[in-house]
């Protein structure tokens, strides 16, 4: 049989060893990796795929076998010693360089085997900025897919014949000898991740300065290499770097990665797409060539678009930079808008003041939720929102932008005034409910003592019978007292409403700014003219301390004062006038005469302070 050949029989068996073990070796080369499991099928004496299989369901032991034979891990400290140099002395200083004392240096050595490879690396990264650094700011992500060689490369521990190929001078820094094995530096060791990794499978490991993959790529197909290689370009920052081994090359990629060292190897990364074609070109290498990605960033914008959400992206400088449709048709965003900043657009301030959601969002680093905000449409109905503000950010926890989703519940906050009202509706039915019952048990006693004195007596049965009329004609007269009551309840509250709302018509229509303060400073009451003033609606302060507000009347010049009246000092209950310097709503200067005068309960005591704002 032709090896090259697709054997129905052993492509099942590639897609059980898939299913049931998720080792995926079907973009390996096929010559290879039939001659491979032939092998081990020699080995136990079975000839065809078909029975290996049955073989493997009956003898899971197999597994770890077959996955021996069929992975072959050739790996030395420094293979290809001219190779590493060159990247010791041309590349490892310039990624140094181009990083602030600060920032980690990210590395991955793909199919690293017992972990020699990114032990490698670790000792040039040391030699090349010094052990302590290295040890703080250098990761390297060593990965592989058996997961048996990654727990013997954890242990750090070689034989001498093994690190043979690592420098003396090296092999006196970074190991220690310790009973006949070499043990790798235990804080540098920390510095590389160990962790099992499949190229074809898995997401790579994302903003590298360094990718060393070297004879991995030989084992797979062209169409898995491409796949791989997509993924690797993806992985890699702008202008970092590709090591792979000498049996490789990049002849038909040249548009993804461009030789630094053809010799030994060391290709740059070529930066040919945009940033948001970047984000889909993974997902797009495993599907499509290259050719389909302005296609594939089509689709991505048209499955926001058709989101039944309104979503605005704003990025970490405050510029709204994508709307989706939903968002554009709510708000009348135009393309002309996308790239503005977020503060110049009618959004940003109404329904609700989303700048101040975004900065509460990003310092607390977490989502902020303003519930059912209202807004008014342009038919003179209301809508309502929920207004979701989430922070974006990368691995590392930099700050990315944020994400602004609207949530229309109008519906909702219709049927929750429904419920309210019919809440209360049956609190007061449940109110009434219980005074009638308790009406009824009244009765039921005193019928019970009746009943009581008609069994002992029947002698006084005519005299119990008036009694009885007597307490039914009392129970009449109490039911009507009760009428006149309710009457005389609902007059009251009818003038109470009446009396709330002359009072709030007499604040609007008052020229002044008046505000009223409890014995906390909180405030109480605030009218138009103090919002026309100072910008601030009332359901903003209302509630708030009054020395906190940030508006521009100085309001801490006015604490003492304020404080002398709510204490009661003497010679302090009359009003207090001042004249201060302002800034009203507009950002002009104003001078404002400010009246202070005490708020006294039904008991005589103070109960807080009424401040009277005009602007002269």
């Amino acid at each position: 049989m032709d090896f090259g050949e697709r054997d129905p029989s052993f492509e099942k068996l590639l897609g059980y060893l898939k299913t049931h073990r998720n080792f995926d070796f079907t973009g390996y080369k096929r010559p290879s990796l039939t001659r491979r499991v032939r092998q081990r099928m020699q080995t136990v004496g079975i000839e065809e795929f078909n029975e290996y299989q049955d073989y493997l369901e009956v003898h899971p032991e197999e597994f770890a076998y077959l996955f021996n034979t069929i992975l072959i891990n050739v790996t030395s400290f420094f293979r290809d010693m001219e190779a590493w140099q060159y990247l010791a002395e041309h590349v490892l200083p310039g990624i140094v360089q181009g990083k602030s004392s600060e920032d980690s240096i990210r590395i991955w050595s793909a199919g690293v085997a017992s972990g020699e490879e990114g032990y490698t690396l670790a000792m040039l990264m040391a030699e090349t900025m010094g052990i302590e650094q290295a040890r703080q700011r250098i990761k390297i992500y060593a990965t592989d897919v058996d997961e048996e060689d990654l727990a013997r490369a954890r242990l750090g521990a070689y034989t001498p014949k093994e690190v043979e190929s690592v420098p003396q001078e090296l092999r006196d820094k970074y190991f220690e000898h310790n009973d006949g094995r070499y043990l790798f530096d235990n804080g540098l060791r920390r510095a590389v991740i160990f962790g099992r990794h499949d190229l074809v499978q898995d997401a790579p490991i994302s903003r590298l300065d360094l990718l060393v993959c070297r004879n991995t790529l030989i084992y797979f197909n062209s169409e898995a290499q491409r796949r791989i290689l997509a993924r690797f370009h993806f992985a890699l920052g702008d202008d970092c770097y590709l090591f792979l081994g000498k049996a490789e090359m990049l002849l038909t990629h040249a548009h993804l990665f461009s030789p630094v060292s053809l010799k030994h190897r060391i290709f740059q990364k070529v930066h040919q797409v945009t940033p948001r074609e970047g984000m889909v070109t993974l997902g797009w290498s495993s599907q499509g060539g290259a050719e389909d990605l302005s296609q594939y960033t089509r689709l991505h914008q048209a499955a926001l678009d058709t989101h039944p959400v309104a979503l605005v992206l704003v990025d970490r400088k405050g510029r709204a930079i994508m709307a989706n449709e939903r968002a554009r048709s709510l708000f009348g965003i135009d393309q002309r808008d996308i790239g503005r900043p977020l503060q110049d657009l009618e959004l940003s301030y109404r329904p609700v003041e989303l700048r101040s959601l975004v900065e509460r969002a990003q310092m607390e680093d977490g989502e902020v939720l303003r519930r059912s905000a209202k807004r008014s449409l342009p038919d003179g109905s209301e809508q309502f929102l929920d207004v979701r503000v989430r922070p974006l950010r990368d691995e590392e926890r930099r700050l990315l932008g944020t994400a602004i989703s609207f949530y229309d519940v109008t519906e909702r906050q219709r049927l929750q005034n429904e419920i309210e009202t019919a809440r209360h509706e049956l609190e007061t039915a449940q109110e009434e409910l219980q005074s009638t019952n308790e009406e009824l048990e009244t009765t039921n006693e005193e019928l019970q003592s009746t009943v009581e004195e008609l069994q002992t007596t029947n002698e006084e049965l005519q005299s119990t019978n008036e009694e009885m009329e007597t307490m039914n004609e009392e129970l009449h007269s109490t039911n009507e007292e009760l009428r006149e009551m309710n009457t005389e309840l609902r007059r009251r509250t009818l003038e109470a409403q009446r009396a709330g709302a002359f009072l709030e018509s007499i604040l609007a229509s008052v020229q002044v700014g008046v505000v009223v303060l409890n014995r906390e400073m909180e405030v109480l009451l605030w009218n138009e003219r103090a919002e026309d003033l100072w910008g601030l609606r009332t359901e903003e302060v209302q509630g708030r301390p009054f020395v906190e507000l940030d508006i521009g009347l100085p309001v801490a010049n006015l604490e003492q004062s304020v404080q002398a009246l709510l204490d009661g000092e003497k010679g302090l209950q009359d009003a207090q006038e001042s004249t201060v310097e302002a800034r009203n709503r507009r950002g002009r200067t104003i001078q404002c005469q400010v009246t202070q005068t005490v708020r006294l309960a039904s008991d005589g005591r103070v109960a807080g302070v009424v401040l009277l704002m005009e602007e002269l």
